[in-house]
């Protein structure tokens, strides 16, 4: 990949913009969150190159910043669909039924969590809570909440997302 990268004028310029973002956080303690989702916004995701001149720029090991990239479900190493589905795994959400949500959507979906589909339409994760307790089991599909969800319905509820 990162030979890709080191080909491509466009993300060039991306990885620029990320290292003007490392400059100006440098000095500030605790920044390393706000500065990778920064750098997500800019590049779309965080490869490995990414990572890294977050990490030099900052003065962290690259398996420090890959593990605090790792740990949170709202950074991805690989680059994300058009359409991101988040379920919720919360308790409230897995007691009544978020593991069933995630077995329907990737059946329909032909993904596992973690991957995006062929299409780049839709990327399945996880998340640990999304705060709508009373409401579970939740899924988030981009910025939008759906509600006691069921499997029957996930397929209408994707339909909306078709082009």
């Amino acid at each position: 990949m990162r030979t890709e990268i080191a080909h491509d004028t466009g993300a060039q310029k991306k990885l620029e913009a990320i290292r003007d973002v490392v400059e100006a956080y440098k000095d500030n303690k605790g920044c390393l969150i706000a500065v990778l989702h920064l750098s997500q916004e800019i590049f779309g995701y965080l490869p490995e190159e990414v990572q890294r001149i977050v990490a030099d720029g900052l003065g962290f090991s690259l398996s420090y910043v890959s593990s605090v990239v790792s740990f949170y479900s709202f950074f991805s190493t690989t680059p994300r669909a058009r359409h991101l589905i988040k379920i919720c795994m919360g308790t409230a959400c897995y007691v009544k039924g978020g593991k069933l949500i995630v077995d329907k959507l990737e059946e329909l979906l032909g993904i596992s969590v973690g991957e995006t589909t062929p299409d780049g339409l839709f990327s399945i994760v996880i998340a640990r809570c999304l705060g709508a307790c009373g409401l579970a089991p939740v899924i988030m599909i981009d910025d939008v909440v759906y509600q006691k969800c069921e499997p029957s319905k996930m397929q209408e509820i994707l339909d909306q997302y078709q082009d």
